[in-house]
């Protein structure tokens, strides 16, 4: 199998580094997934959600994973998905081919609830989707303790194998994986994972702008909510079982088209 491994945090971020690793390990209980070649940005890009470059060029980059080779982008999640895809991975592995599976991640924090719509994270794996790629999206909640992204990565691993046992998503499938803090994963997670299948929670954030002033004496406001406080949280969803310490899957799509209210629109316009 060969993968194309992307992410938002940048190409050299731990997580990207810890998942390239579990990918690619001889030694893991299944050995190697396959053959990964990681295209990502060549910096920070988190809650860049789908943004795309267009009014400036994308440069790129040779920048090794683990040694391996890879590309960076100094662009946007959803750019390094297209551009991989469209020109850097035939020109590669040759003229029509593409990767059998993209996986973006793993990201530093998780992406449940509401904030997969700002996730440059799903963002990236909802684009290969789109353009025909089946694509997981790994993402790793973050609590106060040092986060162990190499075991985490183990434990995603673990999870992707399971899910894609009896075959890869189709070919316009996402699907979306948080793991619980490292801290408060059990001792058998990396071989046996608490896994559940669950919807995205859809309340909204508890939004918190901190005013201040320059030393000119402008004003200007600093985000300062927490990216997991929501307004509510319904039981089942990926919010509710993250909590739980348990490792969610939450598949995705790309229309966003309310298909329960097309005929009350049809109606008022007729």
């Amino acid at each position: 199998m060969r993968i194309l491994l992307t992410n938002d945090d940048g190409i050299h971020a731990p997580g990207i580094v810890s998942m390239h690793r579990a990918l690619t390990d001889p030694d893991a209980a299944q050995g190697a997934l396959g053959e990964v070649f990681a295209v990502a940005p060549l910096t920070g890009q988190s809650a860049t959600s789908h943004g795309l470059t267009f009014h400036q060029p994308l440069m790129t980059r040779d920048a090794s994973v683990n040694s391996a080779p890879g590309v960076a982008v100094d662009g946007r999640p959803a750019d390094c998905t297209k551009l991989a895809l469209t020109n850097l991975w035939p020109e590669r592995f040759g003229q029509g081919s593409l990767p059998d599976l993209v996986i973006s991640g793993m990201n530093a924090g998780a992406n449940c609830g509401i904030n997969v719509l700002y996730s440059g994270t799903v963002a990236a794996a909802l684009e290969a989707a789109f353009l025909g790629v089946p694509s997981i999206a790994v993402s790793l909640h973050l609590d106060k303790h040092r986060a162990d992204f190499d075991r985490a990565a183990r434990v995603a691993r673990a999870a992707i194998d399971r899910l894609i046992a009896g075959g890869l998503p189709g070919s316009h499938e996402c699907l979306s994986i948080n793991v619980p803090a490292t801290e408060f994963l059990p001792d058998n997670a990396e071989s046996d994972p608490d896994l559940v299948v669950c919807p995205m929670n859809t309340h909204a954030l508890v939004d918190r702008y901190e005013p201040r002033s320059s030393p000119g004496g402008a004003s200007y406001y600093w985000a300062a909510g927490h990216g997991l406080e929501f307004r509510g949280t319904d039981p089942g969803t990926d919010v509710h079982e993250l909590f739980e310490r348990r490792v969610t899957v939450t598949p995705l799509r790309f229309d966003l088209t309310d298909q329960a209210r097309l005929a009350f629109w049809r109606d008022r316009v007729s």
